[in-house]
């Protein structure tokens, strides 16, 4: 049976993962929605209480019953190289993959279903907080006036993008932000702010969660450092023991959402505290297991391999 990669053409950290499929002799496609309907096709036919379903990509033809997972990395947009793309070509081309894989037995890593409400910030810090992480007092708001009490009444906060930066060409970088109490917050009212109380944090930590195993590393924090994933202090990624407690929180939070993976990221602050920050659900491991050297490619690839023992399973 074959494992169903959707990634884009570009994405270096699917290849560790892909290798490591080959190394344990197990078939696999890799296929960018982008490509339909010029340079990829599929069909699927329902009829007399069944289905059957085909994609073809790159010369290669996979029958979507011979399917046994199915990893959503970092796919395009459907039908985004088309030779005349448009919003209906993508919806309905999406409509057609997507309806065809939703109606298979396999695997998801991780099914589209419980990945888009994961990407929620805010349905991120409630499950994070039922799931027993320590998380720093969080404000999502349009009101001025709610973030200048917030910020009152925490002193030092930060602000921040719930959903990342704005598809635009050139990229726009948006970092997290330490703010004081003194802060303007009129302009609150413009758009959806999220603030958050400051944690002073000695080091980073990211914690890749793959089905039950969980791959952690620190990174020492520079004095006063407040966004990690912008500047280079010289302090390399290492790996860590996963505490306990933060196992515990992990499988709760995975449990809850529905995920298979997960990247967690984390401040330890100066009394070894680990506080939930965000967890992303297609975030980067490949940097992690280049500078540590764990095995998580490796374990992706086994869970990807299992063989399905039923629909759903």
């Amino acid at each position: 049976m074959t494992v169903l990669i959707l990634t884009c053409r570009e994405d270096v950290t699917a290849d560790l993962v892909v290798a490591e499929l080959r190394e344990q002799g197990v078939p696999l496609v890799r296929f960018d929605p982008a490509d339909l309907p010029d340079q990829a096709a599929l069909s699927t036919e329902f009829e007399r209480g069944d289905f059957t379903g085909y994609l073809s990509t790159e010369g290669r033809l996979v029958s979507i019953h011979g399917l046994r997972s199915i990893w959503v990395r970092r796919p395009g947009e459907p039908a985004a190289r088309a030779a005349k793309p448009s919003e209906w070509l993508t919806a309905e081309c999406g409509q057609a993959l997507y309806g065809m894989l939703y109606s298979t037995a396999a695997r998801w890593m991780n099914h589209p279903g419980a990945a888009e409400p994961a990407r929620r910030k805010p349905f991120q810090v409630r499950i994070a907080q039922r799931s027993g992480f320590a998380v720093p007092p969080t404000l999502v708001t349009t009101y001025p006036r709610a973030a200048h009490e917030f910020a009152a009444r925490f002193g030092d906060i930060v602000v921040k993008s719930a959903s990342g930066p704005p598809a635009v060409d050139p990229p726009i970088a948006l970092p997290t932000t330490r703010i004081g109490p003194d802060t303007d917050f009129s302009h609150v009212a413009a758009g959806a702010t999220l603030l958050q109380r400051y944690i002073p944090k000695r080091a980073d930590i990211r914690l890749i969660c793959v089905g039950s195993e969980s791959f952690a590393a620190r990174k020492i924090a520079a004095s006063g450092q407040v966004d990690g994933r912008f500047g280079d202090h010289g302090h390399p990624w290492e790996a860590v023991e996963v505490p306990a407690r933060i196992a515990a929180a992990v499988h709760a939070y995975m449990s809850v959402t529905g995920l298979a993976y997960g990247a967690f990221d984390f401040a330890e602050d100066t009394e070894g505290v680990w506080w939930f920050l965000e967890c992303n659900q297609g975030g980067q491991f490949g940097f992690v297991e280049l500078e540590t050297g764990q095995p998580i490619a490796a374990s992706i690839a086994s869970w990807l391999a299992v063989p399905r023992t039923g629909y759903g399973s």
